[in-house]
């Protein structure tokens, strides 16, 4: 690959990563139905860092994918939801999402037979 790899990953790829990321995927699925508070999201998501979940939505929140609305109450209120953009993404990852649940027995099947194979 040479100088490739010292390079700046594509914009393209980088944006994938952020949707497909394990976080980002679920967090886009589970927006898809209605805006969530960030403590629901976290209980909704489950086993995710307060941390990693606050990374996750501020990069697909610059992404343009992700709303932040703050809203300036005591105590401070915070609602994320989807763009439209958000939408369109949230829609893919919850098709491939579907069609892994959909078809995980086929999944299962070709594992076995590879490794009966022996290989």
């Amino acid at each position: 690959m040479g100088m490739a790899e010292s390079e700046p990953m594509c914009p393209e790829r980088l944006v994938m990563e952020h949707v497909t990321s394990r976080w980002g995927t679920l967090a886009l699925i589970a927006l898809l139905e209605r805006p969530y508070r960030f403590s629901e999201l976290r209980r909704e998501i489950g086993r995710v860092s307060e941390k990693m979940l606050a990374q996750t939505l501020r990069t697909l929140e610059r992404d343009g994918l992700v709303h932040r609305d703050a809203k300036p109450v005591i105590p401070p209120r915070v609602d994320y939801s989807l763009t439209g953009l958000g939408r369109e993404a949230a829609e893919q990852v919850r098709d491939l999402a579907l069609w892994t649940e959909r078809r995980m027995a086929a999944v299962e099947r070709a594992r076995e037979a590879y490794d009966a194979a022996g290989a």
